[in-house]
């Protein structure tokens, strides 16, 4: 799932088609993303607080609340792409429900680098290493890109699927 205006039309398009998607994890595609200036690695406890604050300013409190139960998992089941000290983008699973990818993004000027596809990947082999066969991706955004990039498939009839009567912010 994606924050920006451009990239919510599109969540809206695939959303409208698709509602939760599913990842078989025994056939995932390898890690391939290299850069001498990026890492991408798990979140340590003590960024909780920074990474929650960049979270909020840059997608919505939403999605910082699904990020700080990522943080309550151990290992921590959030990833972060960096360059030196600066927060690029990030990755949960296991936090609105467990075998749930979500939420992700991508701060708009580092977009375009393969960084999301690279926390998207790094995410779900967590997911495999952790003992899960599939993975879902709910309320699936980019619907074309985790078909590309995952197989991922659309799961039938899941449409409200688990934020069906949710609370949500005016």
């Amino acid at each position: 799932m994606f924050a920006t205006k451009s990239l919510v039309s599109s969540k809206q398009k695939g959303a409208d088609r698709v509602g939760d998607m599913l990842v078989p994890l025994y056939n995932l595609p390898k890690e391939s993303f290299v850069s001498s200036k990026i890492t991408i690695r798990r979140a340590l406890a003590p960024e909780k607080t920074i990474v929650l604050e960049w979270v909020k300013a840059h997608f919505s409190q939403g999605w910082a609340d699904e990020c700080d139960v990522a943080f309550s998992r151990a290992p921590v089941s959030c990833y972060l792409a960096v360059s030196g000290e600066e927060l690029l983008g990030f990755a949960c699973y296991d936090a609105t429900l467990k075998n749930f990818f979500g939420p992700t993004g991508v701060k708009d000027d580092a977009r375009g680098q393969g960084i999301g596809k690279a926390l998207l990947l790094r995410s779900f082999h967590a997911m495999r290493e952790s003992g899960y066969g599939y993975g879902i991706i709910g309320s699936a955004g980019p619907v074309e890109f985790y078909e590309k990039v995952l197989g991922a498939i659309a799961i039938p009839n899941s449409k409200p699927g688990i934020y069906k009567g949710m609370l949500r912010q005016n």
